[in-house]
């Protein structure tokens, strides 16, 4: 049975994803940090679901939960890095501490929490790395640069990674989705989502669930590495 972290999943994409991959057999351990009554939720509606709370832009909280699943599972088959923030503001405005903050939560935490995993999957020389990353890190965003900085960030070190890991049958890859309908986007309206959807070629914005099923699909799969999939219904197509 393989085990597989998932960062940031009491809600949203995270969320869908631990609940796909538990479904498909996975033993799945859910990373939270502050959303505790939702893992508590998710736990109780899928008992096989195993819960942690650390915050994965914190190296030694990081340290601890991967010797918790190494000592209780004795490895980790799939790191999925979906942990992140979103904030806009403009450019001009950004201060310091906004940065950082950003830039800890969303690329950080991915480097920190990877880095981490990695001595065990290359001890038994096999592993898939999965991170989510976003089409404004290919695409870029007015009033989200300090976003798309960090989510452009991951996917170059998903490729970097892929030809480093690759002699050791590591395979990295990179979802970038497009127009989710999660909470992250609740800032929209319901007129803004009905202009995405019809600038949209395949007329919606996307679910959670489309997120999942490509996942599950990475796992699988044995050739695909370095890889930048966005998901986006022909949104942006690059």
């Amino acid at each position: 049975m393989k085990v597989v972290l998932v960062t940031g999943a009491s809600r949203g994409i995270g969320r869908e994803i631990a609940i796909e991959l538990a479904n498909k057999g996975y033993k799945v351990i859910a990373n939270y940090n502050k959303s505790e009554e939702r893992a508590l939720q998710l736990k109780e509606e899928n008992p096989s679901i195993d819960i942690y709370k650390t915050d994965v832009s914190e190296r030694e909280e990081v340290k601890q939960m991967i010797q918790y699943i190494l000592n209780r599972y004795e490895k980790i088959d799939v790191l999925i890095n979906n942990a992140g923030i979103a904030e806009a503001n403009i450019f001009t405005d950004v201060t310091d501490q906004e940065w950082d903050k950003m830039i800890k939560n969303n690329l950080y935490s991915v480097f920190c929490t990877t880095q981490e995993v990695l001595p065990c999957m290359i001890h038994r020389k096999e592993g898939c790395i999965i991170n989510i990353s976003s089409i404004f890190g290919i695409v870029g965003a007015s009033c989200e640069s300090i976003y798309s900085i960090s989510k452009a960030g991951i996917d170059a070190m998903t490729k970097s990674l892929a030809k480093e890991l690759g002699p050791s049958n590591i395979r990295v890859n990179s979802i970038a989705p497009g127009m989710i309908d999660t909470e992250m986007n609740n800032n929209l309206t319901i007129e803004d989502k009905k202009n995405i959807a019809e600038e949209t070629p395949l007329g919606r914005i996307g679910k959670t669930s489309d997120i999942a099923k490509c996942i599950n699909w990475l796992i699988e799969d044995e050739f695909t590495t370095g890889q930048i999939i966005s998901i986006n219904g022909g949104w942006v197509i690059t």
